[in-house]
């Protein structure tokens, strides 16, 4: 199934692209890979939150910081499919890397990451599927609780 079949199906609608903000682009096709920048949760141009996440006042819960990881996975599809020609000239996920900002004793990294993880397993179904890396960071750009980068094939 195309993606913008499956993406029709769960009612999901790409957003914009993301622009940079600073001296990088959203994405960069070599070969048959489509890397993506780190791609923060951006929606309608603001984060949806900043601060670290744990548990506790004043911090962003893991389950926030999971929806967030979702919304960074779609600006990179969003991304990706823009250098690619269309998200159906995606075939799959061949990489993602999550950082989480956290506090020193939050160890859930691997489960906000999730967020990114499933979308893209939704979307792509076993091209989904994909090595990933999980890491807990002091602080992301513009006191994001979480960024996402994805490594896309192609067609």
């Amino acid at each position: 199934m195309l993606a913008s079949q499956r993406l029709a199906e769960l009612g999901i609608e790409l957003p914009a692209v993301v622009p940079p903000v600073a001296a990088y682009i959203p994405a960069i096709s070599h070969g048959d890979l489509v890397y993506t920048s780190g791609q923060l949760p951006m929606i309608a141009g603001a984060l949806p939150a900043t601060g670290k996440v744990g548990e506790g006042e004043g911090l962003v819960t893991p389950a926030d910081a999971k929806t967030y990881a979702r919304q960074c996975a779609l600006n990179a599809i969003a991304a990706a499919a823009d250098i690619a020609g269309s998200v159906d000239n995606l075939i799959g996920v061949v990489k993602v890397t999550g950082f989480v900002s956290s506090v020193p004793e939050f160890t859930g990294q691997p489960g906000v990451i999730n967020g990114a993880s499933e979308v893209l397993g939704e979307i792509f179904g076993e091209a989904g599927r994909h090595a990933r890396s999980a890491v807990g960071v002091p602080v992301l750009p513009l006191d994001s609780p979480v960024e996402v980068e994805v490594v896309f094939a192609t067609r």
